[in-house]
């Protein structure tokens, strides 16, 4: 189970280090090579081991955090990741990877593909009602509001699902690995700003990445600092898609089904 998250560690120089960290209301900032992104877990400790002398420390050490049972620091360590792998500079030299820099978020970007499917999206996402008129949608949420499925149902829904939106913040919470297996015969993606951009993904059954790379690091940085919350997509946040290579578009792979 934890060789998906070595492998996300492993690409982490040994010389790269921590320049600042900011834990928000709603987001977890990590600033090294660009800044690095991952929400803010509701739920569990709010500690921080080696709080007040995280600057400095190797990247990869805080990178590490994400394999912590305290869901902080997890967190924490999911955006030191993002701090290196979704650097904009080292997502544009992703060569052979399909691209998409239109702003737009997963579920718009996808629309077409996903009408008349079996979707299932792991975390209530904002506007997820509006999909209910075009596809037979159904959301699971850790704590689930009316009409969402609790997580456990994941071992029933799955399985049988065309497409399955997977929340980044599942990597800081360990259930990633097994919501793979269970979507192994689906179209899978990876979405939200927890997400890191990193192909070795893709050899874990993930079809493609929806995350974020922030442009304006200032302006970002300021907007979590004041408690902002989808307000990171109009001030320094830019969503980006990228797609698995190894197989067609997952326009083709859509039509075909």
């Amino acid at each position: 189970m934890w060789q998906l998250y070595d492998d996300l560690i492993d690409l982490i120089p040994e010389d790269v280090k921590v320049e600042e960290c900011l834990l928000g209301c709603h987001w977890i900032l990590v600033r090294s090579k660009a800044v690095g992104i991952a929400m803010t877990p509701f739920e569990g400790s709010r500690r921080i081991r080696n709080a007040g002398n995280l600057k400095g420390m190797p990247l990869r050490e805080l990178a590490s955090y994400i394999k912590s049972w305290n869901f902080m620091e997890a967190a924490l360590g999911s955006a030191a990741l993002n701090s290196f792998i979704n650097c904009p500079k080292s997502v544009k030299r992703l060569e052979g990877y399909i691209q998409s820099e239109d702003n737009l978020n997963a579920f718009e970007y996808l629309k077409k593909q996903i009408t008349g499917k079996k979707v299932a999206v792991i975390g209530h996402f904002p506007d997820l009602e509006e999909l209910k008129d075009i596809c037979k949608i159904s959301i699971l949420e850790r704590r689930p509001s009316e009409g969402d499925f609790p997580d456990p149902a994941c071992e029933y829904i799955l399985p049988e699902q065309d497409y399955i939106f997977i929340t980044g913040t599942t990597l800081a919470n360990k259930t990633l690995p097994r919501l793979l297996q269970l979507g192994s015969n689906s179209e899978v993606i990876l979405v939200g700003p927890s997400t890191p951009l990193a192909p070795v993904l893709f050899d874990y059954g993930v079809d493609m990445l929806a995350s974020t790379v922030v442009t304006d690091n200032a302006s970002l940085w300021k907007t979590v600092q004041e408690c902002g919350c989808r307000e990171i997509f109009k001030c320094g946040g830019k969503m980006v898609k990228i797609h698995k290579p190894a197989k067609d578009h997952i326009y083709k792979v859509a039509s075909s089904k």
